[in-house]
């Protein structure tokens, strides 16, 4: 990630430690991975912001390298001008996330010389950026030393707020076929979401197939295609004829994307794909999803931003799962279910099957092509975001919760998660019209999405804890 850093100052304060201050916030952000971009001691007072020039010449740089920032992070060595701090952040517009630390006083360090005041201005810097409608996000403590594993966890948790915020800012999804017309549940509003920067990009069904048709056995993009299939999934027992058209779905949807400049999808399945073209297209999706390029379903756009969201946040991949049963008469677990197109980071073991459900309709040479497997255990964050039409926003609610070891006999693939006041959280989706989808992802970092999602894209979205 690239942080912008404003290094707050305040002349009657020791400002010594301004200088400390900033070579200290340097070292823990460059030492976590990431890259600085911070006025230089040589344009103003140790490198700090204090006044209306100084603001100036930081939210110049920040102009600068507007297209690079993904974050800003506010760090008080001492009281700080609160002013130059919210005139900067106004000055550069840049529209991302900040973060706002302070460094904590010593004890035995309170003389005239030493003493931060840190802790009082923070919250003057938090009363400016209120007034200027500024939003900013808060470390865990109130004071946190740069060098502290407290900060080091903070600026982690930071980092996937920006990455959250900008991923999701000016996402294009492919929508690849129609919405199949049982599924009123996945409807959403193309509208509502280009507010918020994300843009849908669609294609006809019947022009994927019609690609299909052309491209010929040997074509090199199929070749390809389906010696990555095989090399990814166990195959025995499924058909080459069934390979060969699922490699062939694979090359194509990765042509469309790459021309249309398309992160993620979703998929129209159910039933026209095993009707009339003789494969599910479980696999390919698995394996774009394990490659971060989320992929969802029966066309259920929001939900693929879920699984984007999460991915983001985490840096591995998401699924969209099925709030499907119950498990047995413990109220805070479920058996989370989908045909499957999981990636194959959700599975203990997995292997390529035919999709029981979908074979009693189409006959079951019509429908090889799922990732079948038992969904292991670890933590769980889920997340599932919807276009509310009637109030004209987007809504959404997040949590985390945990996939267990409990035994579990049934197909497809499946597991079984503990979520505490799971029974609150299933009134609150049915309360307020949710969708039986949810995006899921082995962290946990609903945090991380929550606060992106609501403080920065402004979002109405619930966090079950």
């Amino acid at each position: 990630m690239v942080f912008g850093l404003i290094i707050g100052n305040r002349g009657f304060f020791p400002d010594h430690l301004a200088a400390t201050g900033r070579s200290d916030m340097i070292a823990a952000i460059e030492s976590a991975g990431h890259t600085v971009l911070a006025v230089d001691p040589g344009e103003t007072k140790f490198g700090a912001v204090e006044t209306r020039a100084e603001a100036r010449k930081c939210a110049d740089l920040f102009l600068k390298n507007a297209r690079t920032i993904d974050g800003v992070i506010v760090s008080l060595p001492n009281f700080g001008d609160e002013r130059a701090v919210a005139e900067t952040l106004r000055m550069a517009d840049l529209h991302v996330p900040v973060l706002i630390q302070a460094t904590p006083d010593t004890p035995s360090k309170m003389s005239i010389r030493d003493r931060r005041d840190s802790f009082c201005g923070k919250m003057s810097v938090c009363n400016n950026l209120t007034q200027y409608g500024i939003p900013y996000s808060l470390t865990t403590l109130h004071t946190e030393a740069p060098d502290s594993e407290t900060f080091r966890k903070d600026l982690a948790w930071f980092a996937g707020v920006c990455r959250v915020t900008k991923g999701l800012r000016r996402l294009r999804i492919g929508a690849i076929g129609a919405r199949p017309a049982a599924f009123n549940t996945v409807r959403y509003s193309e509208k509502l979401l280009e507010a918020s920067g994300i843009s849908v990009e669609t294609v006809d069904l019947f022009e994927i197939m019609g690609r299909i048709q052309r491209m010929k056995d040997d074509h090199p993009g199929a070749q390809a295609k389906l010696a990555s299939i095989q090399s990814y999934v166990s195959t025995n027992g499924i058909p080459g004829a069934a390979l060969l058209k699922m490699a062939k779905l694979g090359a194509v949807i990765d042509e469309w994307m790459a021309q249309n400049e398309v992160t993620i999808s979703a998929i129209q399945c159910w039933t026209a794909m095993e009707e009339f073209f003789g494969v599910v297209p479980c696999t390919v999706m698995s394996m774009m999803s394990e490659k971060l390029l989320s992929s969802a379903c029966e066309v259920d756009i929001a939900g693929v931003i879920g699984m984007h969201a999460l991915a983001l946040a985490s840096e591995t991949p998401s699924a969209l799962l099925d709030w499907n049963n119950n498990y047995g008469d413990d109220p805070d677990k479920a058996v989370c279910f989908h045909c499957s197109n999981l990636p194959k980071h959700f599975f203990a073991e997995v292997r390529m099957d035919f999709q029981e459900i979908i074979a009693g309709t189409v006959g079951k040479d019509n429908t090889f092509g799922t990732c079948v497997g038992r969904v292991k255990s670890g933590p769980m964050s889920f997340a599932r975001f919807s276009t509310n039409d009637r109030a004209g926003k987007i809504s959404g609610y997040v949590g985390e919760g945990e996939f267990t070891n409990d035994s579990l006999q049934t197909f497809g693939g499946a597991g079984v998660v503990r979520i505490p006041e799971m029974q609150k959280l299933l009134r609150y989706i049915c309360e307020n019209g949710f969708e039986h989808h949810v995006a899921a992802n082995f962290s946990t970092t609903a945090g991380m999405v929550y606060e992106g999602t609501t403080k920065y894209l402004n979002w109405d979205v619930h966090y079950h804890r």
